[in-house]
């Protein structure tokens, strides 16, 4: 009995030399992160408002949007705001050694404008199923009211902001020291899987997306480019899919064009 108690004294001691020696922030980062996507899944989720919140607000004919700002404000907290008192409180560091900086902002916005530029034909030839355009925006029902559109769009904004600066920021530069080029690929992974259950084009491009957006923001040493990128998509997915259920047009020429311009005025 004496033995084993030793062996096992032994063993937690070697355990906690072991934790001692390794890097801090790469540990602190690492812990982290499953740690604010688990309070994401549980908390400031669409499901947390659906089982918790939903009732006090069923009477309100924008429940639904509520919940979607619910999500997309509270994740901003879980995704932007945690991790920089976590920079800040446990790293003490400063937040734009994490991408919170405009950095190169002329190559940011060259690339920004000619990544969008080469997605909008895309955008558009894909919008012309009406499977495709029927899963966008998420919430179906603001395509038929522009103010509250718009009022969403601003709210993923906001949430954009937070979901770039998690991968794209905190944890891409704060493995960058350690991983060098590897945390291009390292936040990627976590990147695609949180992208499992959509459409299986979009999860797969996640996986160049996500490598794409990582270089991008090592190179302009800030992630504000990659929300512009990833805003613009999603921006652009709901907006010509919102057009094209209202102007009922899945064409793909010139008149399908001047149609869904009407559809804005």
């Amino acid at each position: 009995m004496q033995n084993e108690k030793s062996g096992l004294i032994g063993e937690l001691r070697s355990v906690k030399n072991i934790i001692l020696s390794l890097d801090k922030k790469v540990l602190v980062i690492l812990i982290s992160i499953p740690v604010l996507q688990t309070f994401s899944w549980y908390v400031t989720s669409r499901s947390f408002f659906r089982a918790n919140l939903f009732q006090a607000f069923q009477s309100n004919p924008d429940v639904y949007l509520f919940e979607y700002l619910f999500w997309f404000l509270g994740d901003f907290i879980t995704y932007f705001v945690f991790p920089v008192l976590i920079i800040k409180l446990l790293l003490g560091e400063r937040i734009n050694n994490f991408g919170v900086r405009l950095g190169d902002w002329k190559t940011g916005l060259k690339i920004s404008a000619l990544f969008l530029a080469a997605m909008l034909p895309i955008i558009w030839i894909v919008s012309a199923s009406s499977s495709f355009a029927a899963k966008y925006p998420h919430l179906l029902s603001l395509r038929e009211v522009w103010s509250k559109f718009f009022i969403y769009e601003v709210a993923m904004l906001i949430y954009m902001f937070a979901w770039e600066f998690i991968w794209r920021g905190f944890l891409l530069f704060g493995l960058e020291e350690k991983f060098g080029y590897y945390a291009v690929f390292l936040q990627m992974i976590p990147f695609v899987i949180l992208h499992n259950g959509k459409p299986m084009p979009e999860t797969f491009g996640a996986i160049l997306g996500g490598i794409a957006l990582g270089l991008l923001a090592f190179r302009t040493r800030s992630f504000i480019y990659g929300v512009l990128v990833h805003l613009g998509i999603m921006f652009s997915l709901d907006f010509i899919c919102s057009l094209r259920f209202r102007a009922d047009d899945y064409g793909l020429g010139i008149n399908s064009a001047v149609n869904l311009f009407k559809e804005i005025f």
